[in-house]
């Protein structure tokens, strides 16, 4: 095989373990985070695992808050881990266990506007990242959330897949350039 195919091999095969690590899931899908939406069920058929990134979209009667489990369970909306009131916010998730979300809004919350999250490990994250590389923990912290306006786009090495238009891109045009040799 010439050295030209090989290098075009080599990259598409680095390149195709990060087009399948991360997910970004909308809360509430079609509904999004608010009050009407069955926020109690919707995590139930989703395996949401770190790497994985949650996308929040409502109106500006609402905001998210990022909250203990206890604050969740009393609806506490005043002592926050972190908080966005954008209309569009992504979470990523950087770590196992259970995580909490409320409205800002605390009689939104106590009708229910509140999202409880097991997030799992992620294997297929593990075997992608480079030998050395850090790997998640229990107990972790999240980074501060990050606000997008145009959608969830983020320069971590866990949501570069996340930008499935741009991988797919990269990968079309590496298998094009792979037919052309």
């Amino acid at each position: 095989m010439p050295m030209a195919k090989r290098i075009v091999f080599l990259i598409c095969t680095i390149l195709l373990p990060f087009y399948t690590v991360a997910t970004t899931y909308t809360v509430g899908d079609n509904s999004g985070w608010d009050i009407s939406t069955d926020l109690d069920s919707w995590p139930k058929d989703k395996t949401i695992m770190v790497g994985d990134t949650l996308l929040f979209q409502y109106s500006s009667s609402h905001s998210v808050s990022e909250v203990t489990k206890q604050n969740y369970e009393d609806c506490n909306t005043t002592e926050v881990l972190q908080s966005s009131s954008d209309g569009n916010t992504s979470f990523p998730l950087t770590r196992v266990g259970d995580i909490f979300f409320v409205c800002g809004n605390k009689l939104h919350c106590l009708g229910g506007m509140k999202l409880h999250v097991n997030v799992e490990p992620n294997q297929k994250l593990a075997a992608a990242a480079p030998a050395g590389a850090p790997q998640a923990q229990p107990g972790g912290t999240l980074p501060p959330a990050s606000s997008k306006s145009n959608g969830p786009t983020s320069s971590s090495f866990t949501n570069f897949a996340s930008n499935n238009h741009t991988v797919g891109a990269i990968f079309g045009l590496l298998v094009w350039l792979f037919g052309m040799m």
